[in-house]
């Protein structure tokens, strides 16, 4: 089981993949606030955090609190497996991915898009938590 840090600002999708994903055996905390994302992983450090990248006071800031654990001089918050879920793409059609991901700007592990294909998700958090090789 692993505890898993859970940031979105659309309390209806963060209950529901929160139920997923405890129903798969997982410890999981809801963080509605990006503000407060960071003041929470410094109490619990988590083994995976999933994350949005749209919040309404700011339209990057999933990406900014992900250049925030990467620097941050907590260590613990650097080697977090980072799985940003969000339909940015969407909204803006940028194209992003997985395959953006660098050590400066996309600062993360893994993206899946909104909406998700629950198995999808699950197969990623298994992978990303236990290194599991089914992705």
């Amino acid at each position: 089981m692993a505890y898993i840090l859970l940031i979105d600002d659309d309390h209806d999708f963060a209950a529901a993949t929160a139920t997923v994903l405890k129903n798969a055996g997982h410890d999981v905390k809801i963080e509605l606030d990006i503000n407060n994302a960071l003041n929470t992983m410094n109490k619990k450090i988590p083994d995976l955090v999933i994350m949005d990248v749209m919040f309404p006071q700011n339209p990057s800031a999933g990406f900014d609190l992900a250049r925030k654990m990467r620097h941050n001089n907590n260590n613990l918050l650097k080697n977090i497996p980072l799985l940003m879920l969000t339909a940015i793409n969407s909204k803006f059609p940028l194209g992003l991915g997985a395959n953006d991901a660098d050590k400066s700007w996309l600062t993360i592990t893994d993206f899946l898009e909104k909406p998700v294909n629950l198995d999808v998700l699950l197969n990623k958090v298994a992978h990303l938590v236990y290194k599991d090789t089914k992705v």
